[in-house]
């Protein structure tokens, strides 16, 4: 350890946004170069391989191949899919010295689509499955959480090549059950739920969560059932409206009156009989002039920015409206109203309002409002389910009640079917001597996400409690008093080779530090076991012994050591399964 480039930090880093961020700039890491952009040093970078490698035996054993594909692309294959306007200025452009525009790989699915174009020929070359572990590169407009969104990161991803869906099912089958088996050996608890497919694009797919307080997605869950999904795509049974036979509209002031809950108080009535307006400008996301959206909800529910771009028909961007921009489209800010709204303005409702009768809306000038307004009599609009699901709402699957939690998404699989393949024209021959084209999935994994997540799910006061599988070490050795104890320090030297020979990777920490301070380091930087080697431990014909995690401990007669560490270490591998992860993923 004496040798070990960088060091630790006694406090925590001003920086730090998570304790997970927290810790591995203080345990010595990773170190920021710039906003979203991180250096590995030496145990973090063992860290990383170690999840690499996790991950290289689970795709391997479940049949996939790995490649590894450029990072540098031709922009005209990200114009062929589409996929250039649709990311937007989350792709890296750059133009080389002939002026060739280029891109840098966000994601592969153009690359890997063209290397499978040039390369199968028939069905015999189905089903395959590729996969590779690059770094990736896309210019977040807001860097956060340490690793969790970075500018430049590594993933895992992987694409599968099937004849018909029936194969799709059983590639997605497998990869789903191989990302369980991953983040369960990586010590990443996750639950699988339902997502949004944005850019990528495809027909469903399925994010693995890890619940976190500092998450950055919110997920709604079933108290009673499996049901679970990201707000984004989440289905919920809405709040029962106040029923009633549609009444005549009538005007009412309401000065200063400009909130749901405003109005719903000066009136003494529900949140969810009223109507709520959200004004919205949706860019282009190669930009252009921006479409004003008035996007209406009951007024005891939420836009949902997603779902409303997705009704708009995807690759747009949206932001709120400028007060200059209400003005020039002749709206009225908190007593705006759909009934005749503003031809130039794309009016969408939530699909809650159907069945919603006698809602207050604005009148569309200042200070009123309009009793009675119901949809389809009084004002017709183009339907969606646009509202955020929230805890308490109703769970369709099975009628209990959703709850919701915060989260980081570790993983994502896509049903991506023919959207790649049809858009390069891809066909092989079929069994029938006809021309098939091939059906697609996508798999990926952000491997700084899965590092950041074990160290947020397993941490204490003291430091990091890295999982068996991932840590940079099996064993911390700390040396106390050798340098005045030559039999002592050649024990050491002596069960330093023993452990590694049995194939145990060791950090002899033979710092000339006080004792206190090496095992403050050995609880911050967090290896699964500790031996502790000294001068009393030598004559007394011991070793002690502590597991980082539990903090249980004993003293090891040293002909008994390197057996019992390799028996120690077996337990902890053994304990990371499935069943284990899913549980604490649903206890957090």
């Amino acid at each position: 350890m004496s040798a070990l480039f960088g060091h630790t930090l006694r406090e925590f880093p001003t920086e730090a946004e998570t304790p997970a961020h927290g810790l591995l700039l203080r345990g010595g890491y990773i170190d920021q170069l710039m906003s979203g952009v991180y250096s590995y040093l030496p145990l973090g970078n063992r860290a990383r391989l170690k999840i690499e490698r996790v991950i290289r035996e689970e795709m391997d054993n479940a049949g996939a191949q790995e490649v590894f594909l450029p990072a540098l692309q031709p922009i005209e294959l990200w114009e062929q899919s589409g996929r250039e306007a649709a990311l937007g200025d989350v792709l890296f452009h750059l133009r080389d010295r002939r002026e060739r525009g280029l891109a840098l790989g966000a994601t592969h699915e153009e690359v890997v689509t063209r290397l499978f174009q040039d390369h199968a020929q028939s069905y015999r070359d189905l089903p395959a499955t590729l996969y590779q572990i690059q770094r990736k590169f896309r210019d977040e407009a807001r860097p956060r959480g340490g690793l969790v969104r970075v500018r430049e990161f590594t993933m895992k991803d992987a694409y599968s090549f099937d004849a018909d869906d029936a194969g799709l099912d059983r590639s997605y089958a497998s990869m789903f059950q191989a990302y369980r088996r991953i983040f369960a050996r990586c010590g990443v608890p996750t639950v699988a739920v339902e997502a949004d497919s944005g850019a990528i694009g495809g027909k469903g797919s399925q994010e693995f969560i890890f619940f976190t307080e500092y998450g950055e997605d919110t997920i709604v869950y079933c108290d009673t059932c499996d049901y679970a999904a990201n707000t984004e795509k989440a289905e919920f049974v809405r709040p029962a409206a106040v029923a009633g036979e549609p009444l005549p509209t009538e005007e009412v002031e309401t000065p200063g009156v400009t909130t749901i809950e405003a109005l719903a108080t000066f009136l003494g009535i529900e949140a969810k009989q009223t109507a709520k307006a959200v004004f919205l400008m949706a860019t282009p996301t190669k930009g252009g002039r921006g479409t004003p959206v008035f996007a209406v909800v009951r007024g005891d529910l939420d836009v949902n920015e997603v779902k409303l771009m997705n009704a708009l028909g995807g690759n747009v961007e949206l932001r709120p409206m400028l007060d200059a921009e209400v003005e020039e489209y002749g709206l009225v800010a908190g007593y705006a109203s759909p009934i005749g709204a503003p031809e130039r303005v794309r009016v969408i409702a939530d699909i809650s309002l159907a069945d919603s009768p006698n809602l207050v809306a604005g009148a569309n000038r200042a200070g009123w409002h309009l009793r009675n307004v119901n949809f389809g009599r009084d004002w017709q609009a183009p339907t969606a389910d646009i509202a955020s699901g929230k805890a308490g709402h109703g769970c369709t699957r099975c009628g209990g009640t959703l709850q919701s939690s915060r989260g980081i998404e570790m993983g994502h699989v896509f049903r991506l079917q023919y959207v790649y393949t049809k858009a390069f024209n891809v066909n092989v021959l079929g069994a029938d001597g006809g021309q098939v084209m091939p059906t697609m999935g996508c798999y990926g994994i952000g491997v700084e996400r899965v590092l950041s997540a074990a160290v947020e799910a397993n941490h204490d006061d003291g430091g990091i409690c890295w999982p068996a599988s991932i840590a940079p070490y099996d064993v911390h050795m700390v040396g106390i008093g050798l340098d005045r104890d030559e039999a002592a320090r050649a024990d050491a030297e002596a069960l330093y080779g023993e452990l590694r020979a049995a194939g145990l990777d060791v950090i002899f920490d033979d710092r000339d530090e006080r004792p206190g301070v090496k095992f403050n380091d050995a609880d911050l930087i967090g290896m699964p076991l500790r031996l502790t080697v000294s001068s009393r431990n030598t004559a007394a014909g011991v070793v002690e012994f502590k597991v980082r995690a539990t903090g249980e401990g004993e003293n090891l007669p040293r002909a008994e050591v390197v057996e019992s560490v390799v028996a120690a270490r077996r337990a902890l591998l053994e304990a990371l399964t499935v069943e284990q992860a899913e549980q604490r993923a649903r206890t957090r």
